[in-house]
């Protein structure tokens, strides 16, 4: 069992994080979107890589999550779910889950570390529910990213 800290590959002197739900339409969407404003102001595009999907992906990103978000100046808009693949997951050293399974992907055989941060699903959330969720993800990415650039 992990201690929960963050550790990256010395060997491949990358850490690849990634963020899963059932549709990647809104809590891995948005972690994803904090991840990647993270990478960029603490500038570690070179130690850190994201995966992001979803084990069914919906179409499209939530209406909720893409207004929240523009909230604080992230236009998720133009972002598109996907599936997750089995490799991808594979690669990762850190999954994170959302609060909904990722079994489907993350066999018991996987070395990698999984996290489930038991988020509630915005899709039928107020937009004030939405905004609370958001708030939470934004401050779990970066204290995740605490630990990352702490490794590096």
């Amino acid at each position: 069992m992990s201690d929960g800290s963050v550790e990256s590959d010395a060997s491949a002197g990358r850490t690849t994080v990634g963020f899963v739900c059932v549709q990647n339409a809104g809590r891995s969407q948005m972690a994803t979107a904090f991840a990647e404003r993270e990478l960029a102001e603490r500038e570690l595009d070179g130690d850190v890589d994201i995966v992001t999907g979803g084990t069914d992906p919906a179409e499209h990103v939530h209406d909720v999550v893409v207004d929240v978000m523009a909230d604080v100046g992230i236009d998720l808009a133009d972002r598109t779910p996907r599936e997750v693949t089995f490799d991808e997951i594979q690669a990762c050293d850190y999954v994170v889950t959302m609060g909904c399974a990722a079994e489907d992907v993350c066999p018991a055989s996987w070395a990698g570390e999984n996290r489930d941060w038991g988020l509630d699903d915005p899709d039928d959330a107020t937009r004030e529910e939405a905004v609370a969720i958001r708030d939470e993800i934004a401050a779990r990415v970066a204290a995740l990213f605490d630990e990352l650039a702490a490794a590096n």
